[in-house]
């Protein structure tokens, strides 16, 4: 089975999550090739090796098995974009959790915006395909957001909502385990800028707290997605986990400027406790 992330020194849980989504915008090569300079990257940076860092990537599947060999090598990880709600059967195009779990997975992402628009996909399938994540010894990464910008407090009661109907569905069908809840609001996915610092603050504050409040989850966290990029990571409150990346993320050197600004940002932590 599958370990959830990798420990930091001492046994303690990552401090911070870095994820980076490749959807499908590389070919084969080319996502070995990033793969192998983010490797590079991870290999050489402290707080990924300590573990103060968790750090993924999520390659489209036929590229899972290199990913997961070259990103192991150097402390990192890899998983797949998508799971389907069963792990074997008639279900042509398919591929399940304990697939990806064989081919070196680790994460499993479920229930990304672009898979609810445009697949059809709702509360009760993303709570099977946590459920299968779970069940496969895989760490779903749960995606949530509001379709419109609205307040804080709207923003929060959609996505518990979305969190609640994904991990109680799950729970009824597989020992829950750790998760991992992308807040991606989908105004915010492929605009130019991403929410406010003070908005993603104020609405993951509410969502951590809830999330870690659930019965088996007092070891998951949230993290923000929707075009993010580097210089946010340091904006943002203490609640917020990490990142969960796409296209400006893309550039490995940009990848390296987000991991540098992530642990400037423990560093500064550690000395305020």
């Amino acid at each position: 089975m599958s370990l959830p992330a990798k420990p930091a020194a001492g046994g303690t849980p990552s401090k911070a999550i870095i994820g980076v989504s490749l959807k499908m915008y590389f070919g084969y090569q080319r996502s070995v090739d990033y793969c192998r300079d983010v490797a590079a990257i991870a290999f050489a940076h402290p707080a990924v090796q300590s573990g103060d860092i968790e750090l993924f990537v999520l390659p489209t599947l036929p590229v899972l098995p290199e990913a997961a060999r070259i990103l192991g090598t150097a402390g990192a990880a890899s998983g797949a974009q998508d799971i389907f709600w069963e792990d074997e059967g008639a279900f042509t195009g398919e591929v399940g959790g304990r697939t990806v779990a064989e081919l070196g997975g680790r994460y499993a992402e479920v229930g990304h915006a672009e898979r609810r628009r445009i697949f059809g996909e709702d509360d009760r399938i993303i709570g099977l395909k946590t459920a299968a994540a779970y069940r496969n010894g895989l760490t779903p990464v749960l995606c949530v957001g509001e379709l419109q910008q609205g307040s804080v407090e709207e923003a929060i009661t959609r996505c518990t909502a979305e969190i609640d109907a994904a991990i109680n569905r799950a729970r009824s069908l597989a020992p829950a385990r750790r998760t991992i809840v992308a807040y991606e609001p989908q105004w915010a996915i492929g605009a130019p800028e991403p929410a406010t610092p003070e908005y993603i603050s104020a609405v993951i504050t509410g969502l951590d707290a809830h999330l870690r409040g659930l019965p088996g989850q007092a070891d998951s966290r949230v993290i923000y997605g929707g075009s993010a990029g580097p210089g946010l990571i340091s904006k943002l409150d203490s609640a917020v986990a990490g990142l969960f990346l796409g296209r400006f993320a893309h550039d490995p050197q940009a990848l390296k400027t987000i991991l540098d600004e992530t642990a400037a940002r423990l560093a500064a932590a550690a000395v305020t406790v």
